[in-house]
């Protein structure tokens, strides 16, 4: 069972550099989905990372993604904090104190990949993203 923190980053068509620029900085191994892999083939954006993750070997991750072109993105806000893993239970109860006083912008359920998944932004401004995965 595994329960993770780590930065998730948006970026306007630069994901895919973003990512490839930090690997060289801090090795590891990337994986990339694109919007045209979820029901997007025919968009402008098809070619955009949907998601995208770096592992490195001192185990550290870093996730990033290309904002639609109608969501706003402003450098140096562009940052959110990621809890992601197989522990459904904990990250639920994650989920359910940091909707205290937030704004939620994806309700936690059941997404087309599988996993659930909610996103919002805490009382204090910080965005959030919380991804449960099936247990492995």
């Amino acid at each position: 069972m595994v329960a993770r923190l780590n930065p998730y980053i948006n970026f306007r068509g630069e994901a895919k550099a973003a990512l490839e620029f930090y690997r060289g900085v801090l090795g590891g191994e990337t994986t990339v989905s694109t919007f045209g892999e979820f029901g997007m083939a025919g968009s402008p954006i098809a070619d955009q990372v949907m998601h995208g993750q770096l592992e490195t070997p001192g185990g550290m991750t870093l996730m990033v993604s290309d904002v639609p072109p109608e969501m706003p993105i402003t450098p140096g806000t562009n940052v959110t904090i990621s809890l992601s893993g197989d522990e459904g239970e904990l990250l639920r109860g994650y989920w359910e104190k940091l909707q205290d006083g937030a704004t939620v912008h994806t309700p936690l359920a059941k997404q087309m990949w599988g996993d659930e998944f909610g996103q919002l932004t805490d009382k204090f401004g910080i965005g959030w993203l919380v991804n449960i995965g099936a247990p492995q």
